[in-house]
């Protein structure tokens, strides 16, 4: 598992208003993409530096395209960068302030304290 991976996916989906849009239509093909062309990528570098070993684990992969961000949550991914990409992409289907939020509250309610470690 790696906590690196999930928040490198959900900051760098997050800050691309074309990507939210494609990770909320089609989060299995965007997810296999982003593993497959970006997850390698080393951040505000140049094209040509890159790793080769990161892929996430069949867990991860499956929470993100399920948008599950409760079991995101429980594996450790950030969650700042959770709830900020998926106020994104599914605050709009709430009609009430703060709609998304109190689900997202309401869904995770069951993790207790101490929270799941977020160090990567």
């Amino acid at each position: 598992m790696s906590k690196y991976l999930l928040n490198k996916f959900l900051y760098t989906v997050d800050r691309d208003p074309g990507l939210v849009e494609r990770y909320r239509d089609e989060p299995v093909a965007t997810v296999a993409w982003w593993e497959e062309e970006q997850a390698n990528r080393i951040i505000n570098c140049h094209g040509g530096e890159s790793s080769t070993w990161l892929r996430f684990d069949d867990d991860e992969r499956a929470a993100l395209a399920g948008h599950d961000y409760p079991k995101l949550f429980e594996l450790g991914a950030h969650p700042f960068l959770t709830l900020t990409l998926f106020i994104a992409m599914f605050e709009r289907d709430h009609d009430e302030p703060l709609g998304f939020q109190l689900e997202y509250a309401r869904r995770v309610s069951h993790v207790t304290l101490p929270y799941p470690d977020i160090a990567t």
